[in-house]
């Protein structure tokens, strides 16, 4: 029988990082999980961040969002890949939830697409996906193998004997 891994819960506006056999786990709602994973360092971590406004849809970015926003995403980058890396060894990923949307726009620039072209300028990949429902999401991340998986909200990630199959971060 599979090693059933030990959970831990990614708070809002914060991250883990961890080389070690865990899963890290982030309840969004209006909030987007960026997993990201150094392959040659064998370490990952989960940066959990809000970012919609008070209606559960994606708000404006401000400049005041901005500089907070690419603060956290500088400490949780250097968290986990130090201050040099292979960008072809590391593989991130967002995953966002929101509103389903109404009639009037949204916003043309999000937190989502701000994380995206940080990484970018970096010459790293990283693919995201919003996912719109009233109910939120359970993003699950093993940062050890750079696995992720997404589940419902009430949904514990695991099933019985072990790990549900996952896909890759990248």
């Amino acid at each position: 029988m599979p090693k059933v891994l030990p959970q831990i819960i990614v708070r809002p506006d914060t991250f883990e990082v961890s080389p070690e056999p865990v899963i890290l786990v982030a309840n969004l709602k209006g909030a987007m999980g960026l997993c990201l994973h150094d392959e040659g360092r064998g370490v990952g971590g989960l940066l959990h961040l809000r970012y919609t406004s008070d209606d559960g849809r994606p708000a404006d970015v401000t400049d005041n969002t901005l500089s907070s926003v690419l603060l956290v995403l500088d400490k949780f980058k250097k968290a986990v890949l130090g201050n040099s890396f292979r960008y072809d060894e590391v593989q991130a990923r967002v995953l966002a939830h929101s509103m389903p949307p109404q009639i009037e726009s949204e916003p043309t620039a999000t937190i989502v697409d701000l994380v995206k072209a940080d990484f970018a300028d970096s010459k790293i990949h990283c693919g995201s996906q919003i996912i719109r429902r009233a109910d939120g999401i359970r993003v699950c991340f093993e940062p050890f193998q750079g696995r992720v998986w997404v589940c419902g909200p009430d949904e514990d990630g695991l099933r019985r004997g072990g790990l549900k199959r996952s896909t890759s971060a990248r």
